[in-house]
C-alpha cells in the first residue's frame, strides 16, 4: 500500500454543486482532505471569485486514494472506486457536478477530449447539469487555456444557479 489515508470528500450532504476531480495529491494523502495543495488554492480562488465559497461545495475525486507516484489512476481503480462515487451522489444529491479534468469528465461522458461544453446526465431519474473544466493543477502547470477554463466554468455554475433559483447564501461569503 502506497496511501498514508483515504480521501473520500468534504462538504454539506445537501450541497447542491459537487467539484469532482482525478485523485487525492501528496497534501491530500497525508491529511485525507481533498484540493488542500496548491490546486486547492487555486481552486479557491476560482470559487471565490465566482462569489461561491468552499464551504457550500461538495468536493471530491473519482478515485479516493492517492495513486503511486502520482500517476494518472488506472481503469481498475476508477473502477474500484466508482460504487463510492455514486454513493456521494446519492446522498449529497447535487443539481451541478463540475468535474475538474479530462478523468473526472470520464466518469460520466465517453470522450477521448477535454471539452467545455455543460451537458445533462440522469442518474437515478434526477437531471444533473454536468460543467467540465479542466483540473487546476493544469493552470499550475502554466496553461492559460486551463485557468481561463477555470475560472469561467465557475461564474457559469453561479449563473446557472442563479438562473435555477436555488438558494446560494451571500452572507457566508
Amino acid at each position: 500500500m502506497t496511501r498514508i489515508n483515504a480521501v473520500p470528500g468534504e462538504g454539506p450532504e445537501d450541497a447542491k454543486i459537487m467539484l469532482i476531480g482525478e485523485a487525492p495529491g501528496k497534501k491530500e494523502d497525508e491529511t485525507g482532505r481533498p484540493f488542500i495543495g496548491r490546486a486547492g488554492a487555486l481552486l479557491g480562488r476560482a470559487l471565490n471569485e465566482a462569489s461561491l465559497s468552499r464551504e457550500e461545495v461538495f468536493i471530491t475525486n473519482v478515485v479516493k486514494c492517492r495513486p503511486p507516484d502520482n500517476r494518472k489512476p488506472k481503469a481498475k481503480e476508477i473502477k474500484a472506486c466508482r460504487t463510492y462515487l455514486l454513493e456521494q451522489i446519492d446522498i449529497v444529491r447535487p443539481s451541478i457536478i463540475v468535474t475538474l479534468g479530462l478523468t473526472a469528465l470520464q466518469s460520466f461522458k465517453d470522450t477521448k477530449r477535454m471539452q467545455e461544453s455543460s451537458f445533462e446526465w440522469v442518474y437515478r431519474d434526477k437531471k444533473i447539469k454536468i460543467f467540465p473544466t479542466y483540473h487546476p493543477a493544469a493552470a499550475l502547470r502554466g496553461s492559460k487555456l486551463a485557468k481561463h477554463s477555470l475560472f469561467r466554468t465557475m461564474k457559469e455554475v453561479k449563473r446557472f444557479m442563479k438562473q435555477q433559483n436555488h438558494h446560494i447564501d451571500e452572507n457566508s461569503l
